[in-house]
C-alpha cells in the first residue's frame, strides 16, 4: 500500500507542492534557529540568486561655517562606498535514497524525515562561517582590558563599542549592541547574576536577555578559545540563496533515489569597526 501512496504522489502531480511546502518549512527553521539571521545586514541591493550583492555605508555629515559651499560652488558630495558581497560558497546535501524506502515510508514521508537533519546541518554551517568572519583577520578588533572583575570586565567591553567615534559613527547606543557569548563565558556572566543579592534575574530560566542594555545571547557556534563577540545590529553580511525541493532521482545503475538540497552563500563584516571580539585567557 505505501508504494502505490508513492507512486500515486508521482504520477498525480501532488509531489511538486508538497515538496514545495517542505521547502518553505526549511527556510522558516533556518530563519528561527539560526542566532546569525536575526543579526545579519539585510540592507543590501542586488539580486543574490545572481551571485552577488552590495551593501552601502554612508559617511557621517560635516557642518561648515555659512556661506562655505556658496563661495565653492558647490556642496559635499555624499559619500557611501560599495562593499560587495560574493555568494562563492556553494553548498550541496545529497543523500541516497533506497527504493525499499521510499516503498515503505513514501516519497513524502522520507522527505518529511530527512528535512530536519537538513535544517541542523545548513543552521550550523551558517552560524559557523557567520561567527568565524567576525574573528578572522580584517574582521572585528580585539578586545582587551586590565581589569579583572568580571562586571568591570563587561562594562568596559561595552563602553568600548559605545564610544566609537569616526567618519561613519559618533557613538553607538546600547540598543542596537548584541554580545554572543560561548556557553562557558555566558555561564559565568549567568553566574554572576545569579550571585547578586538582588539581580531582577529569574534565576530558573535558560536566558537573562539583556545586560546593562545590551542583548546577550549564548551560542556554541563561537570559535574555539574565544569568550564573546561584540557587534551592532547588522554588522555582518551573509546573503544566502537555497533551493526547492524536486523531486528524488533516479541513481544510475542502482535501484536508489538521490534526495538532495542545494545552498549558496557569503560572509563578509560590513563594519569591522564596529565588532570587537574577546579571547579567552
Amino acid at each position: 500500500m505505501a508504494r502505490t501512496n508513492a507512486i500515486s504522489l508521482i504520477n498525480a502531480g501532488t509531489l511538486k507542492a508538497e515538496l514545495k511546502e517542505l521547502y518553505g518549512y526549511v527556510i522558516e527553521n533556518v530563519q528561527k534557529n539560526t542566532l546569525s539571521s536575526g543579526l545579519k545586514s539585510q540592507a543590501y541591493t542586488g539580486n543574490p540568486a545572481a551571485g552577488s550583492v552590495e551593501f552601502r555605508r554612508f559617511k557621517n555629515s560635516i557642518s561648515k561655517n555659512y556661506g562655505t559651499a556658496r563661495a565653492a560652488g558647490k556642496g559635499d558630495a555624499i559619500t557611501a562606498p560599495p562593499t560587495p558581497v560574493n555568494l562563492s560558497v556553494h553548498k550541496e546535501i545529497v543523500e541516497e535514497c533506497a527504493k525499499f524506502d521510499l516503498d515503505t515510508f513514501g516519497v513524502g514521508g522520507i522527505m518529511a524525515r530527512r528535512v530536519d537533519d537538513h535544517i541542523r546541518t545548513m543552521v550550523s554551517e551558517l552560524d559557523v562561517a557567520f561567527f568565524a568572519a567576525a574573528f578572522a583577520a580584517g574582521g572585528g578588533t580585539a578586545f582587551t582590558t586590565a581589569e579583572t572583575d568580571l562586571d568591570k570586565i563587561l562594562e568596559a567591553y561595552i563602553q568600548t563599542l559605545e564610544t566609537v567615534k569616526n567618519d561613519y559613527v559618533r557613538g553607538v547606543p546600547r540598543e542596537i549592541m548584541n554580545m554572543v557569548c560561548s556557553p562557558a563565558f555566558y555561564g559565568k556572566i549567568r553566574d554572576l547574576l545569579d550571585a547578586k543579592p538582588n539581580p531582577n534575574v529569574d534565576t530558573a530560566a535558560e536566558s537573562f536577555g539583556v545586560y546593562h542594555g545590551v542583548r546577550v545571547y549564548s551560542s556554541i557556534n563561537i570559535p574555539t578559545g574565544q569568550n564573546a563577540v561584540l557587534m551592532i545590529d547588522g554588522a555582518i553580511a551573509q546573503p544566502v540563496v537555497s533551493y526547492p525541493y524536486t523531486e528524488p532521482e533516479k541513481i544510475p545503475l542502482s535501484n536508489d533515489y538521490g534526495v538532495s538540497l542545494f545552498y549558496d552563500y557569503g560572509t563578509a563584516v560590513l563594519t569591522p569597526d564596529l565588532v570587537f571580539t574577546y579571547a579567552a585567557v
